[in-house]
């Protein structure tokens, strides 16, 4: 049986830093950056763009890392947990995590931040959401709103509880 395999040279800039990478061009960018970088943050957790847990910011957007093959994002500026922080400080949205005990496991913690990011800068430009009741308002990060727009990133453990006043804080 003939077995071809394709790959492809690509150039991913993350966190601020390029990486030239040879893959095949089947690989996600989450198994990109877990398999080729060492970059754990994002995690796998349904590998079906349902739970969120591996969300990523591609060009400062919320994006399932899961879903995204690596080669359509050559080129472009990702954003891992990682890479949120400065430095030694800890990016707003993680300090109001801890502050708020908005975890519990963990696991879909990188995700939830990142996706908040995304989640915040979208609000702030203005996007709508289902929850809004005048679409042409701009929007108000109330508690409902914020459920509805981090709806995509599940916790298993349930700690949304905290997770909502968490993103307020930074967000309002």
């Amino acid at each position: 049986m003939l077995r071809v395999t394709h790959h492809a040279d690509i150039s991913l800039r993350i966190n601020g830093a390029d990486h030239a990478l040879s893959l095949d061009t089947r690989t996600t960018l989450l198994d990109a950056l877990r398999e080729h970088l060492g970059l754990t943050g994002s995690k796998k957790g349904c590998d079906a763009g349902q739970c969120g847990a591996c969300t990523v910011l591609v060009d400062g957007r919320r994006a399932n890392a899961c879903l995204l093959l690596a080669v359509a994002v050559d080129g472009r500026e990702i954003t891992t947990v990682e890479g949120l922080a400065a430095g030694e400080e800890l990016h707003p949205l993680q300090a109001a995590f801890i502050e708020h005990d908005a975890f519990q496991c963990g696991y879909c913690t990188p995700g939830q931040i990142c996706s908040a990011v995304g989640m915040i800068a979208e609000a702030r430009e203005g996007w709508p959401s289902g929850a809004a009741d005048d679409l042409l308002a701009y929007p108000v990060l109330d508690d409902g709103e914020i459920r509805e727009r981090m709806s995509g990133n599940l916790c298993r453990c349930g700690a949304y509880a905290n997770l909502v006043p968490a993103i307020a804080e930074v967000a309002r």
